[in-house]
């Protein structure tokens, strides 16, 4: 009769582990966390320093020599100034306005070119996936986009803001990996009950990629936001002017803005302004991002090596 006995030993789980997974040291955790408070100061003293500066008065400015960072007199003209009416009012409703147009033209036409490219048979797959790959390599130059813009009748109108830059390849090239990795086997069922392309994209495949979706849809919005070459390019209408080139011009060339309210000698060009200036054109960005927060890890992990 032979006598089975259980090994009741554990096997070593330090020697079972990599290297990275560790429980790092005192001094690997020091490490970490003055890494980390070097990168946080990095980003928000700059930030603290524009805001405060933005609700600083005057006197309190020229007493901290240009840039305040400590609190003295607090006072919101500034703020009152630009959002009373006038050039920066306008410009920030132009940016919304492009902003949100572009944004939903953008993903409407990416969504649905990424979906047709990812699926196998589709007409004219592999040319217009070739043409699209051309395009991230090379490209035509300033002059020849000029005069397509131009020909169009496009100068000196608001979709010369949005139609230049509506496609990225980029981003269609990544909705369609993540549309290729979709269940084969969910798409034909779909098919097999009645279901046509159009309401397997919209019932089935978006409600299955809101995560890619999210952090695509805030690439185009904040490639729309922070966009003004386009602006400079093909509009001759300063009241066209999104807020960027206000921005461009009030802020690094020392521009006074236009029909801007002036409240007494040197006040059009103030730090205060320009600062105020600066955080209008951030609000809308950090109102967003934490929304699509949840979703930016996994969107942007999509197409990466799998483990």
């Amino acid at each position: 009769m032979s006598i089975l006995v259980k090994n009741t030993r554990k096997p070593n789980s330090n020697s079972q582990r990599a290297a990275w997974e560790e429980e790092p040291g005192v001094v690997a955790k020091a490490g970490k966390f003055l890494i980390l408070g070097a990168v946080v100061l990095a980003v928000l003293g700059p930030l603290y320093t524009i805001v405060l500066t933005s609700v600083s008065s005057q006197a309190t400015i020229t007493q901290a020599g240009g840039l305040v960072l400590i609190p003295g007199e607090i006072t919101f003209a500034a703020y009152q100034q630009i959002l009373s009416g006038g050039v920066v009012t306008r410009a920030v409703l132009v940016s919304v306005g492009v902003t949100a147009t572009g944004t939903l033209l953008s993903m409407v036409v990416s969504v649905l070119c990424a979906y047709g490219l990812s699926r196998p048979g589709s007409f004219a797959h592999t040319p217009i996936l070739f043409t699209l790959l051309i395009t991230m390599f090379f490209s035509a130059g300033i002059i020849p986009a000029y005069l397509l813009v131009s020909s169009l009748g496009l100068i000196n109108t608001y979709w010369a803001l949005i139609l230049p830059s509506c496609i990225s390849v980029f981003n269609i090239i990544i909705l369609r990996g993540f549309f290729m990795g979709i269940d084969r086997g969910i798409l034909d069922s779909a098919r097999m009950d009645g279901a046509s392309d159009w309401r397997t994209l919209t019932q089935i495949v978006l409600p299955m990629s809101k995560a890619v979706t999210a952090v695509i849809a805030l690439f185009y919005g904040v490639g729309y936001w922070n966009a003004f070459f386009n602006a400079v390019l093909y509009i001759n209408d300063s009241a066209m002017n999104p807020l960027q080139v206000v921005l461009r011009s009030y802020v690094l060339q020392g521009v006074t803005v236009p029909g801007q309210i002036d409240v007494g000698q040197g006040a059009a060009a103030s730090p205060a302004l320009q600062m105020a200036v600066i955080v209008l054109a951030m609000v809308p960005i950090l109102i967003v991002y934490p929304f699509v927060q949840k979703h930016f890890t996994k969107g942007v992990m999509i197409g990466a090596v799998k483990g």
